[in-house]
C-alpha cells in the first residue's frame, strides 16, 4: 500500500513534465497539415463605432465686443449704456439669432459639435466691474452664454486694476456660474515689435520706451504667455483664446500665441465667421456709442434668411499674395492694396467687389488677364490697423478672403500708441 502512494506523485508528477514540454513543442514549431484542429481563439468584441457629428458647414457666426456699460457715456469708444446693451441682446432674440458660447463656436470649427444656421458670441474685454454687475445679470435674464477676456494687470490690485475694475473673486464667481474667462494680454498694450509701450516698475514708476530683439522677447512672455498662466492658477481654468489688444498683430505675435498654447485668437475687425475662417485672426465687431450703426451692419451681415446663409468658401490671404501681406506694417496711410486671384479659378466677370475697413466698399481694379484686384487709397486710413475684404463669385459660389495690415504711426498723424491707463 505504501508503494502504491508513493508511485502516485511520480506518475502525476511525469504527467506535468510531459504536458509542459509537449506544450513548448507546440508553440515553437508550424503545425502540420495533419494536425489535430485546435481551438479557434477566441473572438474580441467589436468596438463600438465613433461616429462624428454631421455639421452644418454653411452656419454662419457674428462675434461682438463689449467693453464698459455706463449710463453716462464719457468715453465713447470703449463705452455703451445698459439700455442699449440691453436692447440688442433683445434684437437678437427677436431676430431668431442663437446665443452661442465660445467653446461651442470652436467645437464647431473642428467638426465636433454642430450649430444653429446663424448664431452669435458676445464677449467682453479687459475686465470693468460693471460686465460683472450689469452686463452679467442682463445675460442671465437672457439665457446667453458670454466670454470674458482678460487683461491680468488691470484685475483690482494689479499695477493698472482701479476702483472701476474686475476683481478676482468677481472673476471666480463668474467662472463658477459657467462663465468662459479667456485671455487680453498682461498690460493691454501693442504687441508688436517695435512700438511704443509702457513699463511699470515694482515701485509704480511707469517708462514710455521702444523694446527690440531679446528685451522685446522677454516682454512678450509675460504678456502673452504670463498672462494664461496666471489666469489659470488663480482661477482653476483651462484658457485657450487670446483677443489682441487694439486688434494689432503681425505674424510673429501670432506665432507666439500658437506656441503658447492658444488655439484661436480674436482682432476686433468684424466679419462673419464661417466654417472656414482662420483661427489666428477671428474678427469681432466692436459695439461702441460712438459707432451706432455696427451692430446692425453685423446683423445685416450674417443675412436675413432664417433657413441660413448661402454656403460660402473662404481662402486664406497667403494664397492670394496680398499687398500689403497680412500682418504687415506700412508706413503710408494712403497704401496701394492688391491681391492675386488668379489661383481662385474662373471669375464671374463684375463680381469683384472689395471693402476697406473705415471706407467701405471702394471702386477697386480688377485685370482678367493677370486676376489682379487693386485699389489705390486716395482717402487718408485714419486707424492703426486696416482690414480689406475681396469677394467674387467662382463656379456659383461666393469666395471670400480677408487680411489685415497695420499703419505706422505718424502715418496716420497720431503719434503713440495709447498708453495703458487704470480702471479709475
Amino acid at each position: 500500500m505504501m508503494i502504491r502512494f508513493a508511485i502516485v506523485p511520480l506518475l502525476l508528477a511525469l504527467n506535468f513534465s510531459t504536458c509542459k514540454k509537449h506544450e513548448s513543442v507546440s508553440q515553437n514549431s508550424q503545425p502540420s497539415s495533419t494536425s489535430s484542429p485546435t481551438p479557434a481563439a477566441p473572438v474580441a468584441a467589436a468596438s463600438p463605432k465613433i461616429t462624428k457629428p454631421v455639421v452644418d458647414q454653411t452656419a454662419q457666426v457674428i462675434i461682438f465686443c463689449y467693453h464698459r456699460l455706463v449710463d453716462k457715456i464719457r468715453y465713447p469708444g470703449t463705452e455703451i449704456t445698459p439700455a442699449a446693451f440691453e436692447a440688442q441682446m433683445k434684437e437678437l432674440k427677436d431676430r431668431g439669432i442663437t446665443v452661442i458660447s465660445m467653446q461651442d463656436l470652436l467645437a464647431w470649427k473642428r467638426g465636433e459639435k454642430n450649430i444653429p444656421p446663424r448664431c452669435a458670441v458676445v464677449s467682453f474685454d479687459d475686465g470693468w466691474k460693471s460686465q460683472y454687475e450689469v452686463a452679467w445679470p442682463i445675460m442671465k435674464k437672457y439665457g446667453y452664454p458670454f466670454t470674458m477676456f482678460i487683461y491680468t494687470e488691470g484685475v483690482r490690485g494689479g499695477s493698472l486694476g482701479g476702483g472701476e475694475a474686475i476683481t478676482w473673486e468677481q472673476l471666480a464667481d463668474m467662472r463658477d456660474n459657467g462663465v468662459d474667462i479667456e485671455a487680453h494680454s498682461a498690460t493691454h498694450q501693442d504687441l508688436r515689435e517695435g512700438h511704443n509701450i509702457m513699463l511699470i516698475a515694482s515701485g509704480g514708476k511707469r517708462t514710455k520706451t521702444k523694446l527690440t530683439g531679446p528685451q522685446y522677447e522677454q516682454w512678450m512672455q509675460n504678456e502673452v504667455v504670463g498672462s494664461k498662466q496666471l489666469l489659470e492658477q488663480r482661477l482653476g481654468i483651462k484658457v485657450n483664446c487670446f483677443a489682441v489688444p487694439f486688434g494689432n498683430y503681425n505674424e510673429h505675435v501670432k506665432e507666439i500665441a500658437r506656441n503658447t498654447g492658444y488655439e484661436a485668437m480674436f482682432t476686433v475687425y468684424g466679419q462673419p465667421i464661417t466654417f472656414t475662417s482662420p483661427l489666428d485672426s477671428i474678427g469681432r465687431y466692436a459695439i461702441e456709442a460712438n459707432k451706432p450703426k455696427v451692430f446692425e451692419d453685423a446683423l445685416k451681415m450674417i443675412g436675413t434668411s432664417t433657413g441660413g446663409a448661402a454656403a460660402v468658401a473662404e481662402v486664406g490671404a497667403k494664397d492670394l499674395a496680398t499687398q500689403p501681406a497680412d500682418g504687415a506694417t506700412v508706413r503710408t496711410a494712403l497704401p496701394l492694396i492688391k491681391a492675386n486671384l488668379s489661383g481662385i479659378g474662373q471669375i464671374e466677370p463684375g463680381s469683384v467687389q472689395m471693402r476697406v475697413s473705415g471706407l467701405g466698399v471702394v471702386p477697386a481694379s480688377y485685370d482678367p488677364k493677370t486676376g489682379t484686384v487693386s485699389y489705390q487709397v486716395t482717402q487718408k486710413l485714419r486707424e492703426k490697423s486696416c482690414s480689406v475684404f475681396v469677394s467674387v463669385k467662382s463656379a456659383g459660389k461666393k469666395v471670400e478672403a480677408h487680411w489685415t495690415f497695420g499703419i505706422e504711426e505718424g502715418a496716420t498723424g497720431g503719434t503713440t500708441s495709447p498708453a495703458p491707463t487704470a480702471k479709475k
